[in-house]
């Protein structure tokens, strides 16, 4: 067929002909070596419990945990970061339990660690899981987060988490300064090569509730808001900046919360710093995204766009609840 019309010598629809040639020239490859699953035990349970605001994902006992861990190491995601349900009872104002050394989450990475060398483990920093008040630090009497006492017990629970074995130190708690003070200790202590993955950007955000639910930290944390420590969702440059005092602080990564939402930040703080990059799909949106994909509003290769785009943005690596489930799909 011939046509009297003139094209110019491209044709960019010759690279979209098919989906052979379509994967030769792609510029952004997902693989499974780019997912960390993350993982959520619970103290006193057996077995398995369902987290209804998560669509398949679980809370797991100590006692099935190990199951988990070997079924992601087969599938060849190599890093899996932790978060730990207290039991109730061990919870009060001040998070004293996070500094236990024989408490629940060192006892579970150690034995993880111990059937699992090879599996990268990432351990959180932060107190709102074992606080009866559900925040990430410790209030004052007028309800406001003490950003200098809640440095003494975040320097404290990530030397434990470090002495138990875990490779990745993950404070999420935005206290200004937290990385020097946890870094400061490392070094002193003989962890020298203990990386510290900084929750450097993360946001005031309504997309944290099923996580909040699945933690049990939600009904602690009732109405009450985080905005006098995670960043307003307003600003960008405001990112780029604590970015900046978290790498000087000795920061080996970086990470922005919530993902998808935060392209941008992504993008400004990959470009800017150069410094490895990690997202988090967080909770609320793998949740649309199942809720949507279970109802037939939209296709199932939604969620594998939507991590694509994390990764096209700058992402080194990034946490998703469906990293177990979308590893099956990548090489």
């Amino acid at each position: 067929m011939t046509t009297d019309r003139k094209f110019p010598s491209t044709r960019l629809r010759r690279l979209r002909l098919n989906s052979s040639i379509q994967n030769l020239v792609a510029e952004t490859q997902l693989m499974k070596t780019d997912l960390i699953q993350p993982i959520f035990i619970k103290e006193g349970l057996k077995g398995i419990e369902q987290i209804e605001s998560l669509p398949g994902i679980n809370r797991y006992g100590s006692d099935a945990v190990l199951n988990e861990v070997e079924d992601l190491a087969n599938l060849n995601i190599g890093a899996i970061a932790i978060f730990p349900v207290i039991d109730p009872a061990k919870k009060d104002n001040h998070g004293s339990e996070a500094t236990n050394d024989n408490n629940f989450l060192v006892n579970e990475i150690k034995k993880i660690k111990a059937e699992f060398p090879e599996v990268l483990l990432i351990s959180d920093v932060a107190l709102d899981p074992y606080t009866t008040h559900g925040h990430d630090g410790i209030m004052d009497e007028s309800g406001y987060v003490d950003n200098d006492k809640t440095l003494k017990i975040l320097r404290d629970q990530s030397l434990i988490l470090a002495e138990a074995g875990a490779d990745i130190i993950a404070p999420s708690d935005m206290m200004d300064g937290r990385v020097g003070v946890i870094r400061d200790a490392l070094e002193k202590n003989g962890f020298i090569n203990t990386i510290i993955l900084s929750y450097a950007a993360k946001y005031n955000s309504q997309f944290y509730g099923p996580f909040r639910d699945a933690v049990g930290s939600s009904a602690n944390l009732g109405k009450s808001s985080k905005s006098s420590y995670q960043m307003a969702f307003t600003n960008s440059d405001e990112a780029l900046h604590e970015v900046a005092l978290d790498i000087k602080e000795g920061a080996d990564i970086v990470m922005v919360k919530p993902g998808m939402p935060y392209l941008d930040i992504i993008y400004r703080i990959k470009k800017e710093f150069k410094i490895p990059t990690f997202a988090y799909q967080v909770s609320g949106e793998y949740s649309m995204i199942k809720n949507a994909i279970e109802k037939g509003w939209i296709d199932r290769g939604v969620m594998l766009e939507s991590l694509t785009s994390l990764k096209r943005a700058g992402s080194d690596a990034i946490l998703t609840y469906a990293a177990k489930e979308i590893s099956k799909e990548l090489l």
